[in-house]
Order: C-alpha cells, then sequence, then structure tokens
C-alpha cells in the first residue's frame, strides 16, 4: 500500500493539504487500517504526508521555509551523488539515460507535456544516480526528490517555452558529463541546474499562497 499511496501522492492524484482519511484509504485500497496507518507514517517519514496527532493525516502542504531547505539539501547532496555515481553507471544505463533525454526533450514540443515531463525528469535524475554505491546517500536524494515533487509540479504548470528550452539544455550538458563520465563538470552542472530551479520557484510567490 505505502508504494501506491506515495506514486498516487507523487502523480498528483492526491493534492497537497488534502485529507487523507484512513476509512477511505482503506476502502480505496480494499485493506484494513493497520496497513493505512502503517503507510502514512513511512509517507511522513518521507515528507510526503504531515499528520496531527487526534486529528488526521494530509498530503503535505507547499511550505517555503520547508521549500528553502529541501532545495538546498538537494544542491548540497545531489553533486556528489552524480560524481559518486558516473563511474560506476554500466553501458546499458548510460544508454538508457541518453534515451531518457531525448523523450524529455520530446515531451517539451509543441508545449510542455507536464505529467509526462515530470515522470521523465524524474527517471532522468535518479538514473544518473543509479551508480552511486553508499546506498544511504542514493536513500537520501531519492527521498529529497519525493519531498520536492508538489514544488516540481507547481513550476511545471507555469513552464513556458523558454524556460522549458533552458531545462532541456541543462539536460543536454549534464547528459554530455555524464556520458564522458567527466565528475567535476557534472558534478557543477547539476547544483547550477538545482539552484536555477529553485531560484525559479522562489520567485513564483503564488505557489505558497
Amino acid at each position: 500500500m505505502t508504494d501506491r499511496l506515495r506514486a498516487e501522492i507523487l502523480a498528483g492524484e492526491f493534492t497537497p493539504g488534502q485529507r487523507l482519511g484512513q476509512e477511505l484509504l482503506a476502502s480505496r485500497f480494499n485493506a484494513s487500517r493497520m496497513p493505512v496507518r502503517t503507510a502514512l507514517r513511512q509517507l511522513e517519514a518521507e515528507g510526503l504526508v504531515t499528520t496531527v496527532a487526534h486529528s488526521g493525516a494530509w498530503v503535505s502542504k507547499l511550505d517555503r521555509f520547508e521549500f528553502e531547505q529541501v532545495y538546498k539539501m538537494r544542491e548540497a547532496l545531489e553533486p556528489l551523488a552524480i560524481a559518486e555515481s558516473l563511474l560506476h553507471l554500466t553501458a546499458e544505463q548510460l544508454d538508457e539515460i541518453g534515451a531518457i533525454a531525448e523523450q524529455l526533450h520530446e515531451a517539451t514540443l509543441p508545449q510542455v507535456k507536464i505529467e509526462e515531463f515530470l515522470e521523465l525528469d524524474r527517471k532522468f535524475h535518479l538514473l544518473t544516480y543509479a551508480g552511486v554505491q553508499y546506498e544511504p546517500l542514493r536513500l537520501q536524494v531519492e527521498r529529497l526528490w519525493n519531498t520536492t515533487q508538489h514544488y516540481r509540479r507547481a513550476l511545471s504548470y507555469r513552464l513556458d517555452q523558454s524556460r522549458a528550452q533552458m531545462t532541456d539544455h541543462d539536460h543536454a550538458l549534464i547528459l554530455d558529463a555524464v556520458r564522458r563520465r567527466d565528475q567535476e563538470a557534472a558534478r557543477a552542472l547539476v547544483r547550477l541546474h538545482i539552484n536555477r530551479t529553485r531560484q525559479t520557484i522562489s520567485e513564483s510567490v503564488e505557489i505558497f499562497t
């Protein structure tokens, strides 16, 4: 149940601030309340759900302080992750990363296909980290991606062609560094890519209202 509920929250089927009643979830997933509570606790630990004692659970709302902190963590951890990953990526993984980059490009034409873009963007970046040998680092990066999914979706709905092209260009440069297994270039490009996203979201004041 945890995986299914996580996937539905990440896919936007439950929106930020939406109540997650245990009875509703038990009925939706044809389960008892015990696995529902277990799933909610796990997803709260991942930052996707907020629970209030004696009140209930909600999909976590967009919060400016959390956003700033989580993106700063991403800027610190993901350059490390890609540098640690590059030398261990297989030829097949490199081919797959390239194929996803091409699909990402197509997903922005003639206009951005939001949900397809979000899914491919997540696959592209997480696959570039697939060679990380230290499991806690890889899991922490994935957790941060889960926590920031709502922010990325909110930004994607404001992604015009100019910003989409800039993002596409970033991905092309990262792909080139990954293929050359250039750790320093990949580290710098990923940090810049995340920082630019943080700055863009930060300027979108309406996201947090």
